[in-house]
């Protein structure tokens, strides 16, 4: 499976909300689109989804044009949208009618995707007794009924209480094994849980495209964090007098230690305190949480 996102556009009457936006997905990524509300992700994942036309650029999945292969997508919309009169199983016999599956193969693959999405027991229940975190669990289910290799998720935790969100966080965490996701969402929390991989998004245009770890190693500051014990704050002013430490900074047992070089300083840090019998109860990098990286890139001016 390959998804190419081609120099994508989007305007709506004077305001861009793509821009000239692209990207590649490739089977078995779970890629986190990341960027603050009105950053023109619901709008990338229309156009993804074939749901509106771009008005520049194309959308290509396995070098075809996605709106001839929609049936190797599944898409969960930030709201599902059901009658509340059907069952959960009516529900999800009738979307896999309109996604082209015979009735009789849904009689024996609805029963093992409500169990897929822990579901399973409610059947028979109607779709507007369900809790938020019901719906979208129902959402994801009909999503993945048709299997398709490519499941694209909108907001799909952003409107649920604490209870549903970890539900439906543990059931993408589940999915992504064997499926390929690609999950737009502003909360930065869900995405470094879920995704390896991440592209942030700013006033319709592509900011960065990396992993977690590129992220962050990108972003680090050549500082170390130590604590000790409070028997060990002789070692303080050795630690002053090393030739590699530019700057330090003491509060209560914990030091901020800012050297020249990361990889070669933190050895000799690390030999010192060994060598003076010193208790580190703590010996880590300081570096930007994803939330600060993301801040720095779509607060700068």
């Amino acid at each position: 499976m390959r998804l190419e996102v081609k120099n994508v556009t989007k305007t709506f009457k004077n305001k861009t909300a793509v821009n000239h936006f692209s990207m590649e997905l490739q089977t078995g990524e779970c890629v986190g689109l990341i960027g603050p509300n009105g950053a023109g992700k619901s709008t990338l994942i229309n156009v993804i989804s074939d749901m509106i036309d771009p008005d520049d650029g194309m959308v290509l999945l396995n070098g075809k044009k996605i709106s001839r292969v929609k049936q190797e997508i599944g898409y969960l919309p930030q709201y599902p949208n059901f009658f509340p009169w059907m069952t959960a199983k009516e529900t999800l016999t009738f979307m896999g009618q309109l996604s082209g599956l015979e009735k009789r193969d849904l009689t024996t693959e609805i029963p093992e995707i409500l169990a897929k999405v822990g579901l399973l027991g409610e059947e028979d229940t109607k779709v507007g007794t369900f809790s938020g975190g019901m719906k979208q669990r129902l959402g994801i289910a009909q999503a993945l009924l048709h299997k398709p290799s490519l499941i694209i998720m909108d907001e799909p935790v952003s409107a649920l209480d604490s209870i549903g969100r970890r539900e439906v966080l543990n059931l993408i965490k589940e999915i992504k094994e064997d499926t390929t996701i690609l999950l737009s969402t502003h909360i930065l929390s869900d995405a470094e849980e879920i995704c390896e991989r991440f592209v942030i998004i700013k006033d319709g245009t592509k900011m960065v495209d990396t992993t977690i770890t590129e992220l962050v190693k990108q972003n680090q500051k050549n500082k170390l964090v130590l604590e000790i014990t409070a028997k060990d704050h002789s070692w303080i002013n050795k630690v002053k007098n090393l030739s590699s430490v530019k700057e330090i900074e003491v509060t209560g047992n914990r030091l901020y230690i800012e050297v020249e070089n990361m990889e070669k300083d933190k050895k000799e840090l690390l030999k010192s305190a060994l060598t003076n019998d010193v208790d580190l109860v703590t010996f880590q990098e300081d570096h930007d949480t994803l939330e600060e990286i993301f801040l720095k890139l779509v607060v700068k001016k």
